[in-house]
């Protein structure tokens, strides 16, 4: 249950019902590719050659060059997360663009992107207030048609569902403008792929959304593709303790390279215990939990100070209803809990941020990416994932 990813269920059960599309009310389609598809819950991923419809009015196409492997997919792989199938998977990715459609003016041919998982129309409440993350046309990111409610992605005459609107792992997909952030060439496209989703997703949730203090205290539960980074986030930050938690010495040993002043492997330590002796019995100022499960979630509640804020990061199944957390210790304590989506970022601002930080020597984006793969082994990569080998896995394609 790591990540982060996103979606607005709630919202996403509002979309109207997509049309299918016919042969003839769609335009004929000019690309095959090759995609990562998911049919049904539990089986495994399929890497297919599909049709690719040209890009409509507002819309990209875009070369896919990298992406990355996050566990927001895997969601929809196992049914946690409910949405439209068959479907197209990946979020986070980076490409060149190869065509534009009508109506796209700040885009050309051969311009480099980053993909944002979620749109950024700049107009609706959440963007004009500073929240892009929660842009309303992302609403639909699990329904699988694109923004005007029909399809790219074809198999014969079945419908190939987009998801977030992006697809990324898929050679070629179009996506809306909206959903891409411009980049300079100079930097690699398969390092720039990571502040699509799992760089932007930890050190925004630190920086934009829980707000950590300089000399504060924080613990991180879970050092995946998004932990790391919420522990790169509190080191930015200038948070003078930061205690790394996993089940896995590699990942802590990154953590450590990343900023983590403290390890903690949770199989073979007492977490509470440990956080209290290392802060002389207070407890942190803030616990994020980038994994979500009801344990890990209480875990880290326990491990707050009085006045403290939990972060819940992670994207917890769809069927959960509930926190593990006692309302009675939440008053007395004076404690908050907050979510976070996608890091309170504002993709057009923060990707560009987090790519000059990268330049600068004070992000680390090369160390995250523990293995890279072809399109065919992405069932490899999610099974490397699963067990924990990787921090964080990128497709290359050819």
């Amino acid at each position: 249950m790591y990540c982060t990813l996103m979606l607005c269920f709630s919202q996403a059960e509002r979309i109207p019902v997509t049309r299918q599309d016919s042969a003839e009310e769609r335009e004929c389609a000019t690309l095959k590719t090759r995609a990562a598809i998911q049919y049904a819950p539990g089986e495994p991923i399929r890497v297919e050659e599909i049709e690719l419809d040209p890009p409509k009015e507002h819309e990209v196409q875009v070369r896919m060059v990298a992406a990355g492997i996050c566990h927001s997919d895997y969601h929809v792989v196992t049914g946690e997360l409910p949405a439209y199938l068959p479907m197209a998977l990946g979020h986070e990715g980076a490409g060149i663009i190869e065509a534009v459609g009508p109506g796209v003016t700040n885009y050309k041919s051969g311009d480099h992107v980053v993909l944002s998982f979620m749109p950024s129309c700049g107009v609706c409440p959440a963007c004009t207030s500073g929240h892009a993350n929660l842009c309303d046309k992302g609403a639909g990111s699990a329904a699988g048609a694109l923004l005007d409610g029909t399809y790219r992605m074809h198999r014969g005459d079945k419908n190939i569902g987009q998801f977030c609107f992006v697809s990324t792992f898929s050679e070629h997909t179009v996506v809306p403008d909206i959903s891409l952030v411009p980049i300079p060439e100079r930097y690699p496209l398969n390092r720039a792929v990571l502040v699509g989703c799992g760089v932007l997703t930890g050190v925004g949730s630190v920086i934009h959304r829980a707000r950590v203090a300089p000399g504060s205290t924080v613990l991180v539960v879970g050092c995946g593709g998004i932990g790391s980074n919420i522990v790169q986030g509190a080191a930015l930050a200038g948070a003078r303790m930061i205690i790394a938690v996993d089940i896995h010495d590699f990942k802590l040993e990154m953590a450590r390279e990343l900023g983590a002043t403290h390890t903690i492997n949770s199989r073979e330590n007492d977490v509470l215990k440990q956080v209290r002796a290392l802060t002389d019995g207070v407890g942190v100022e803030y616990a994020f939990d980038a994994i979500a499960l009801p344990e890990t979630t209480s875990q880290a509640y326990k491990t707050l100070a009085k006045n403290g804020t939990l972060v819940l990061v992670g994207l917890a199944p769809a069927t959960q209803q509930s926190l593990p957390i006692a309302p009675l210790n939440l008053v007395l304590s004076q404690k908050a809990v907050m979510g976070v989506m996608y890091g309170d970022a504002r993709p057009r601002n923060d990707i560009p941020m987090m790519l000059k930080l990268y330049e600068s020597g004070k992000l680390k984006l090369d160390e995250l990416v523990t293995q890279t793969y072809t399109l065919d082994q992405i069932n490899e990569a999610y099974a490397d994932m699963v067990s924990g080998k990787i921090i964080r896995g990128v497709i290359e394609f050819a």
